[in-house]
Formats: C-alpha cells, structure tokens, sequence
C-alpha cells in the first residue's frame, strides 16, 4: 500500500515537471516568437522610412524643377517683352498738319510725311465705304407709296444719292491708287514732269497726281482742244 502511494506520488511529480518543463519551452517558443515579430515590424518599419524618405526626396526635386521652369519661362518671357519694347517706341508717330507744313523743302515725302498722307487716306477709303453701304442699306428699305409726288420725291432723292455715290466711287479708286503709290515710293511727285506736287496742295487734295502748274495746262488743253 505504502508502496502504491509512492509510486503515485513519483507519477504526480514527474507530470508536474512535464508540465513546467513544457510551459518553460512555450514561453521560450512565444518570447522567440516575439522578437523574430518585433524584428520583422522593425524591419518594415525601417523600409517604411526609407520608402517616405525617397518619396519626399522626389516630390523635393519635383518641386525644385517646377520652380527653375517656371523662373525660366518668366525670364524668358520678360526677355522677350523688353525685346519687343522698344521696336514699338521706334514706330513713327503721326504728325499734325501745322508741323507738316513746317518742314523744310529737304524734307519733303520722308518717312513722317508719308505716314501722315497714308494714315489720312485709309481714313477716307474707311469713309467712302461706309457711305456706299448706307446707300445700298437705304436703297434696300426703299417703301413704296401710293401718291405719285412722294414717290417722285423719293425718286429724286435716290437719283441725287447715286449720283453722289457715283462720284465718291471714282473717288475711292483715286484715293486706293494713292495709297498703291505710297507703297510704291511714287507719292507726292507729278506724273508729267516729276517735281513735287507740294504739301500744301497735298492736304487740300490728297489724291492729286499733278503739281498745280501741271494741273491748270492740263486744263487749258481741255479748254482748247477738248477731251
């Protein structure tokens, strides 16, 4: 009997031990574990890191090139203004017409007074256009009336505006041949002999293609001997 509980109590024991010896070993499992765990988050943790670090490196540079563009295009651009700038300040402004008639006779068809002869053309050319479609608009809008005098009346009146456009359409082909001539460096100089029509005579009649001498024995001729 004595025997019996020896043994038994040898058996409790051993399993007491068993059972430390197993709780020993999955402690020491779970600590390894533990620290192949906090290795490997150290690890990620790390990489993570040098991951932000390479991503706030680029968007850096990114940045550092945005900026060295857009400083380069602003610089290009001012460039580009301060070049164009003074070309514009060069351009030969419009004189009046008391400072025309105050130049000299050496002066005379340079360039100011040609822009100031073709600047005062394209106006008259602008002019006799639109007096032409007014014309055709007002023609366009004709209404006819019943009484006999009114429509005479209004007859008549469009009779005198087509007349009129008539002669500003010859005008205008004069006042175009001007402006050809301008561009073409013959302004200003008679067609028969070459000299210089003159400034006066310009201002008063822009289109005119003959000095006034020339003028008054084209005239006389007329007289004389007809068309």
């Amino acid at each position: 009997m004595g025997s019996m509980r020896r043994h038994g109590s040898g058996n409790a024991a051993w399993g007491r031990a068993s059972w430390a010896a197993a709780a020993r070993r999955r402690a020491r499992q779970r600590c390894a574990e533990n620290v192949v765990s906090t290795t490997v988050i150290s690890g990620k943790l790390n990489s993570t890191k040098a991951d932000a670090g390479a991503v706030v490196g680029a968007l850096a540079e990114s940045t550092d090139q945005f900026e060295n563009s857009v400083v380069s295009k602003v610089s290009e651009v001012m460039t580009k203004t301060n070049k164009s700038t003074p070309a514009a300040n060069t351009e030969v402004a419009l004189l009046s017409e008391e400072e025309i008639r105050q130049m000299s006779e050496n002066d005379y068809m340079n360039p100011a007074q040609l822009a100031f002869f073709k600047a005062r053309l394209q106006q008259l050319e602008k002019d006799l256009l639109k007096n032409a479609g007014e014309t055709t608009e007002h023609l366009r809008e004709t209404v006819l009336v019943p009484d006999p005098a009114d429509r005479a009346t209004i007859e008549e009146e469009h009779a005198l505006e087509l007349r009129t456009r008539d002669r500003e359409r010859k005008l205008l082909k004069k006042v175009q041949q001007s402006i050809a001539s301008i561009d073409g460096g013959d302004y200003g100089w008679c067609e028969e002999t070459g000299e210089p029509i003159g400034i006066p005579r310009l201002i008063a009649r822009p289109t005119a293609t003959l000095s006034l001498e020339a003028q008054q024995r084209r005239e006389l001729k007329q007289k004389l001997y007809g068309d």
